[in-house]
């Protein structure tokens, strides 16, 4: 069984930045893609960045030149710095994580809550 952790949430003033930081931790498995989506209130779960195994990064158009996803594979953790945030940013974020072990399984972190105010 493999658990995600998520810190770095927080309230933030427009054209504040913010990291959020998610660990993965278990045993026998290998991470592949690693990937951060958002929920704003009353609105469905959005994707945000992803950085495959190979380390090549993609983002949501919304947060392009704003966003940087990273990923620490001897520590099992992939991070968003968040630069320059705007209101729209608010939502609860997490982190996806697709893992190989015995099998090919999707994880979900538990969210955490970004705030960000005008």
């Amino acid at each position: 069984q493999v658990q995600l952790v998520e810190s770095g949430g927080g309230l933030v003033q427009a054209g504040g930045s913010l990291r959020l930081s998610c660990a993965a931790s278990g045993n026998g498995f290998r991470i592949a893609d690693m990937a951060w989506y958002r929920q704003a209130p009353g609105k469905q779960r959005e994707w945000v960045a992803l950085v495959t195994v190979s380390n090549t990064s993609n983002y949501a158009d919304s947060v392009k030149d704003r966003f940087t996803i990273s990923r620490d594979d001897a520590k099992n953790t992939v991070n968003l710095q968040m630069r320059s945030l705007k209101p729209e940013d608010t939502g609860v974020y997490f982190c996806n994580v697709l893992i190989i072990g015995d099998s090919v399984d999707e994880y979900w972190g538990q969210g955490t809550q970004v705030t960000v105010s005008s």
